[in-house]
Order: structure tokens, then C-alpha cells, then sequence
């Protein structure tokens, strides 16, 4: 799927934590934004709406979870649901991406959070593939 020219942010969805990156179209380079740490679903979505709302994203892309002989894992079913919340609160395309081994790729130190990497890694991996 082709998106429209523009801001893209990538989500890296977890039960904790999500972890933010934005690039653009035009770039096609992935920045690490920030990590959502609200404790509930409604406090996640309140700050997803002000991270829209200041970015104007044309698309979202979602980190897709799965084992590494590609079938799905525990968090598979849920990132395709979250990837449909946006779509459908936020009226904008999301795109899954395989993120099997974005998280092999980071190193961080124990207590260390790297998801606003991971969904860096998660959306250069997009703007990589896509032509």
C-alpha cells in the first residue's frame, strides 16, 4: 500500500510500554519519538491522540510479533487489534510490519527502555521495504 506524502509514525505496541518513531515519505529515515508509559488503554489513546494531533501523520505502522518460524505469538493477535484502533479511532491507514527481530537487533542495559528504538527499527524497516 502506497501512503501519501508525509509524516509516518511507527508504533512498537506493548502491554507496558509503546514505544514512538516518526520519519517522513520524503526522507525515509526513522527517528526514535518517545515511549508511552500511561498505565491504562484510555491514558495510551490520550496520548497517541496528542502525538496525532502535533505530528499529522498520513499513516501508522505497527510492529508485528511473531515467533521466528513466523507463526503468531501471545502479542500477534493484540498488535493487529491495536493497529485497527488507530485505523478506526483515528481515521488513518496502519500498516503491520514483520518486527520478528527488531528487538535481537537492540542492546539495552537491564531496566534500560529501548522501545522508541524498536519502533525506529520497526519503521526504517517499512520505509525500507516499501518502494
Amino acid at each position: 500500500m502506497a501512503a501519501s506524502e508525509g509524516t509516518v509514525l511507527a508504533f512498537d505496541f506493548g502491554l507496558k510500554r509503546i514505544g514512538v518513531a516518526v520519519g517522513n515519505t520524503f526522507l525515509r529515515q526513522a527517528e526514535a519519538l518517545s515511549i508511552i508509559h500511561a498505565p491504562t488503554n484510555d491514558g495510551k489513546f490520550a496520548d497517541i491522540t496528542k502525538l496525532i494531533e502535533k505530528w499529522q501523520p498520513v499513516l501508522c505502522v505497527v510492529g508485528l510479533p511473531m515467533h521466528p518460524d513466523g507463526a503468531d505469538n501471545e502479542m500477534t493477535q493484540r498488535c493487529k487489534r491495536f493497529a485497527n484502533q488507530l485505523n478506526g479511532r483515528f481515521n488513518l491507514p496502519a500498516v503491520l510490519v514483520d518486527e520478528r527481530y527488531s528487538s535481537a537487533v537492540l542492546s539495552g542495559s537491564r531496566g534500560e527502555f529501548t522501545d522508541d528504538d524498536a519502533a525506529a527499527l520497526i519503521l526504517q524497516q517499512y520505509f525500507d521495504e516499501t518502494p
